[in-house]
């Protein structure tokens, strides 16, 4: 079974400001949220409708009704706090120059989406990985890591007090428990942890940009998860689940105007100049259809 990632449901959030970090303690205001619900109309004729699935899609298996951005604020996601204020990024294992490059723009690419200071912790050695929590995959003859014992047994123990999430970043490949041949990420949204690999992500050299964006996808799709983001179904959109690399590698790096809508209202962002500094940075790293995407964006908000 090769699905992109297992979730265990539970609620999280998180907060930002433009320029340096905030403290979000005061609810959101409803001239706040109508400001929030103009936008978002502004912006939906840009996005396209989400298509059929092709057999194998995610939403083939998957019978998922979707969230609106009302029903995501009914939700009541947990939000940051004046002690829940920072995502935490842990790498697992050490990787090379080129991976860790891209470990860096992560991080970059994080703040810009979330609003919130992303803070990386030092490598957690796989020395300190018991027996039991590794393989060799049958197929691949790769060693694979047990993603249950990263969320439980590495993760939770150690996340920080501050931490609206800690997210680790590997890039051995993983597996969830028996009867599973691979899974790309895992979540726990009850305790505010998760994992994602980049080992079928393709060649950091050979394949730079799209790795790169491969890496930045699953990274905020993942996160989205853990600030109680559920599946979109209602368009093309980064929040679309993924059962296979060909249909994660179709999905946007955008997020759509009704999920991005959730993150602006959880995290307290401007929409306008968010997305020109997205555009900005996906147009440096040569993702050009994410960088137009951003920039109409951008535009149709002023």
């Amino acid at each position: 079974m090769n699905r992109r990632h297992v979730l265990e449901l539970g609620l999280l959030g998180g907060t930002s400001a433009l320029l340096g970090w905030k403290l979000l303690a005061a609810p959101v205001t409803h001239a706040e949220v109508a400001a929030y619900i103009r936008q978002m109309e502004i912006i939906r004729p840009l996005f396209t409708a989400k298509g059929a699935p092709q057999p194998g899609d995610w939403l083939a298996a998957h019978k998922e009704s979707g969230q609106t951005f009302a029903q995501y604020r009914a939700s009541d996601p947990n939000r940051p706090t004046k002690e829940r204020t920072k995502i935490y990024l842990q790498p697992i294992g050490e990787g090379n120059e080129e991976r860790n490059r891209v470990t860096g723009l992560l991080r970059e690419f994080m703040q810009m989406i979330f609003g919130l200071e992303i803070v990386m912790m030092p490598a957690f050695s796989l020395e300190k990985f018991p027996a039991a929590a590794q393989r060799v995959n049958g197929f691949t003859h790769q060693r694979q890591l047990l993603s249950t014992h990263i969320l439980n047994g590495v993760l939770k123990p150690n996340r920080p007090a501050d931490a609206v999430a800690v997210l680790a970043i590997t890039h051995e490949d993983l597996w969830p428990g028996d009867g599973w041949n691979f899974v790309f990420g895992q979540a726990s949204l009850g305790d505010r942890v998760g994992v994602w690999s980049t080992a079928r992500m393709g060649d950091p050299v050979k394949e730079a940009t799209l790795f790169l964006r491969r890496v930045l996808q699953v990274a905020v799709h993942e996160t989205g998860h853990m600030f109680g983001i559920k599946h979109c179904t209602a368009y093309e959109c980064c929040m679309n689940g993924a059962n296979h690399q060909g249909e994660s590698d179709r999905t946007p790096l955008v997020f759509c105007a009704e999920c991005d809508a959730k993150l602006w209202w959880a995290c307290q962002l401007k929409p306008a100049p968010r997305a020109k500094d997205l555009a900005a940075f996906a147009e440096k790293h040569e993702l050009k259809a994410d960088a137009a995407q951003w920039r109409h964006i951008a535009e149709a908000l002023q």
